[in-house]
């Protein structure tokens, strides 16, 4: 068993009283940021030295080791061993070298030889969320919701392109002149995407989303403030009483990582199956299959496997709940017979803007599939099988919040009804952003099924406990 030294900031929390706790984790992230910033220091001198020196001190190191033994090796190993011929090709350049650069131009030699070249150290960097690389020396990164312009730069184009074929082969993927572009996923789920010069103009393109290494749960979001402790407790509520939900929002709003937090409420006695075009859900449930689509090859022949397809095959599985990974394109309309089949609790993401949004685009999803029904037929269908719209969106100052919960009521005329339950209302004040999360009190379509599985009383609470919706003038 492994046991770790730290502790966690809710293991400080519940051994110190309060005022202790708090300057202990300022202490710990104190620390945290001064080695960060020695690591960008260290990623600063490397760059500062002339590339011209770095070149050769490369090309000598290349030209001492045996590259047919280095995939077979620790990285450590390699690591040690680089480290003295980039010491001893500081010598013969007579370059000044301290250990930490010495350190991490083998550390960077190493990538670029069996890693991911540059992008590794952002790739380990955990306040990197996402990476955009827009040619050789165009890498931009966010951190906590903003977009920065990164030190970190490739040689050239070539650079770039090996990494990034490394990168396609890494995940079966074969990148090229027929092929130019590569939509995938890293070992560690991170999501990739590739377009290769010059079908990208100004150098090849590399979009890399990473995912925390440890799934959040509920309680995390609600610690950084994406929603109330209200809507915590009637989303578990909704999640575990079995509603059909769709999570909606725009690109990098966090719908992946809201998905994964209500699987944390699915029964382990419920055979679950997902189905991904990138498999990124992170869900811990032991009954569980996890498809993948795979795209078709013309070398072998192969005929793509998608998501309709993986749909259609689920319903043959004895799933007890059906969770696709996001909704695009004509499987939609079988999600929602799905749903409407008895597989109750099934959920899935799509992109929108709001929560009637998302109602149009299943409805253009469905039409776009070529099946031939009338309008309001396809908008019954939407109301008997989908129960809510949880919508997130990512806001100018880069939070992430829940915006609405939003509970689909039934059909008034050829209209889909809707009410928001919880929404996060902005404020007409002069602060960024700033508002709050309230709830209307609202008679719920779904009483029935809260009720049966024990959830209403508590979900009634959160919405009666939380702030009313000002009136605006």
């Amino acid at each position: 068993m492994k046991f770790s030294g730290r502790k966690t900031d809710e293991q400080i929390t519940e051994t110190l009283d309060p005022e202790e706790a708090a300057r202990e984790i300022a202490r710990i992230q104190a620390g945290k940021r001064k080695r960060e910033e020695e690591e960008r220091n260290a990623e600063s001198d490397m760059l500062s030295i002339n590339p011209a020196d770095l070149n050769r001190v490369r090309d000598f190191v290349m030209s001492r080791i045996d590259s047919t033994v280095i995939n077979e090796l620790p990285r450590q190993t390699i690591l040690a061993q680089i480290e003295e011929v980039v010491a001893e090709a500081a010598d013969d350049n007579r370059m000044e070298l301290n250990g930490a650069e010495q350190a991490l131009i083998a550390s960077t030699i190493i990538d670029d030889m069996i890693g991911n070249g540059p992008l590794e150290i952002l790739l380990e960097d955990e306040n990197v969320t996402e990476i955009m690389v827009n040619g050789p020396h165009s890498i931009y990164v966010e951190e906590a919701g903003k977009t920065l312009l990164s030190k970190v730069r490739f040689r050239d184009e070539a650079h770039l392109q090996t990494v990034a074929k490394r990168i396609a082969r890494s995940v079966g993927r074969v990148l090229d002149e027929q092929r130019p572009y590569v939509d995938a996923r890293l070992e560690d789920g991170s999501r990739v995407n590739i377009v290769l010069y010059p079908i990208s103009l100004d150098g090849t393109s590399v979009s890399i989303r990473k995912f925390p290494k440890d799934t959040l749960a509920l309680r995390d979001l609600q610690k950084f403030g994406a929603l109330s402790a209200e809507m915590a407790a009637f989303i578990e509520c909704i999640a575990a009483s079995r509603c059909n939900v769709l999570v909606s929002g725009g690109t990098s709003s966090g719908k992946t990582t809201l998905l994964n937090t209500l699987g944390e409420f699915i029964r382990p006695t419920e055979r679950v199956v997902t189905i991904e075009d990138s498999a990124e859900l992170k869900i811990n449930v032991g009954n569980m299959v996890r498809m993948e689509t795979k795209p078709g090859t013309s070398e072998s022949g192969s005929v793509p496997i998608t998501q309709r397809d993986l749909v259609a095959n689920s319903l043959r599985m004895r799933p007890d709940r059906i969770i696709l990974g996001e909704v695009r394109r004509e499987e939609a309309f079988d999600l929602l017979q799905a749903m409407s089949t008895g597989h109750d609790g099934s959920m899935g993401t799509l992109h929108s803007n709001n929560p009637r949004d998302t109602c149009s685009r299943l409805e253009n999803m469905i039409l776009m599939g070529g099946v031939e029904l009338p309008t309001k037929v396809i908008r019954s269908q939407i109301v008997s099988a989908v129960d809510f719209i949880v919508h997130a969106a990512r806001g100018a100052d880069g939070k992430r919040r829940v915006t609405n919960i939003t509970e689909i009521t039934g059909l008034e005329g050829d209209t889909i009804a809707l009410q928001d339950v919880f929404f996060f209302q902005r404020s007409d004040g002069k602060r960024f952003n700033a508002g709050e999360y309230v709830a209307n009190p609202v008679n719920l379509r779904c009483a029935g099924k809260l009720k049966e599985y024990g959830f209403y009383d508590k979900a009634m609470d959160a919405i009666l406990s939380s702030p009313r919706p000002e009136e605006k003038s």
